[in-house]
């Protein structure tokens, strides 16, 4: 349930260099559906888990990094709460426009595109970011090799490639 000026998260890493380009703030979000097996992160599977975090908070940690490339929202399946990820999105836009989002989703792009019926702050959380790694991690596709992601399978998506052409581009840079 959502509550604005509210995100359920299992933790923050405030810098991080392997969850996406460059140095990385990190949301970890709590709850997810897919419970791939092999999960990285299993104890943020359980909605009930983890705690509610005030967004400003999340903010001002965001502010007192200079050195920081972007911001990274992870889980747990940040788009479970697409309208507090939206509400902070929104935010790191309009107080840190150097920035750039990515995002990590058990979902592929063309799930969400079949989700965005009825549920616009997916479509607009979508709109507002740089990088979405799509796609259930696979055990069985691992890969250590693989740049800020764990299966073959998974993709790296230049989102602002993606709305300009109308087709997924995956991004040439982080592959």
């Amino acid at each position: 349930m959502y509550t604005p000026g509210k995100i359920r998260i299992a933790g923050v890493v405030r810098e991080s260099f392997v969850d996406g380009p460059g140095i990385r703030f990190v949301v970890f979000c709590q709850g997810c559906p897919h419970r791939c097996p092999g999960c990285h992160n299993p104890a943020t599977h359980d909605f009930d888990g983890g705690y509610d975090c005030e967004i400003e908070k999340i903010l001002d940690a965001v502010e007192k990094n200079p050195m920081l490339d972007g911001v990274t929202f992870s889980g747990g399946e940040p788009l479970c709460q697409p309208e507090a990820f939206l509400e902070l999105a929104r935010e790191i836009r309009s107080r840190f426009p150097q920035l750039n989002i990515l995002i990590f989703t058990g979902y592929t792009y063309e799930e969400l595109q079949k989700m965005w019926d009825g549920r616009p702050a997916l479509k607009e959380l979508l709109d507002l970011i740089d990088y979405l790694i799509d796609g259930r991690y696979m055990q069985e596709q691992r890969d250590l090799t693989l740049q800020f992601r764990g299966s073959r399978n998974q993709r790296i998506i230049d989102m602002n490639a993606t709305r300009e052409e109308g087709i997924v581009v995956l991004s040439e840079k982080y592959q």
